[in-house]
């Protein structure tokens, strides 16, 4: 690989819920370079000192995310990990439910911790509002060998909040 191929790279932040302090750790990516992928903010949960963890997935050449990362820590932007992700393998499931009620943010949580998957993207459809049942699409990215954790885990938060998922079709046999 030379220094100037772009690959994904994986930044986990801790931020003060405070106004404007997701945009002031994005303006270090975007003034040097880095195209934003996703960004996953998980204002419902806490870190151990009360900050919000956010990650953010983003294209960069190894140059620039080296300078990103600097650029983070010198505006005062609390670094968690960073470094490449290995994510080349992707699966869409499709859950149907009380998936507001059954709480969202915990369902995409359960996937990140589960380690090799990120939520690539998330579609969701709520035709009765909050209160009726709900259809989420998520795009799921994994390490490679990892989709199959992915699933069981999908398999497990299904069950777990009584959802029902819509797996992908696979070319592994039964």
């Amino acid at each position: 690989m030379s220094e100037t191929d772009v690959r994904s790279y994986t930044v986990r932040l801790e931020l003060v819920d405070e106004p404007g302090e997701l945009l002031r750790a994005l303006e270090p990516i975007a003034n040097n370079g880095g195209n934003l992928l996703s960004i996953f903010h998980e204002r419902g949960n806490l870190t151990p000192r009360g900050h919000i963890p956010v990650e953010v997935d983003l294209e960069a050449t190894e140059t620039q995310f080296e300078t990103i990362v600097g650029a983070l820590r010198e505006a005062g932007v609390n670094v968690i990990q960073a470094g490449a992700e290995r994510y080349s393998e992707e699966l869409t499931v499709v859950l149907v439910g009380h998936l507001v009620a059954t709480d969202l943010s915990d369902t995409l949580r359960q996937f990140t911790e589960c380690g090799g998957v990120s939520v690539g993207d998330v579609s969701l459809s709520a035709p009765q509002g909050t209160e009726g049942e709900s259809s989420a699409r998520l795009r799921l990215e994994a390490i490679e060998g990892q989709t199959g954790d992915a699933l069981e885990t999908a398999r497990t938060v299904a069950d777990e909040k009584g959802l029902r998922l819509i797996e992908p079709l696979t070319e592994e046999g039964p």
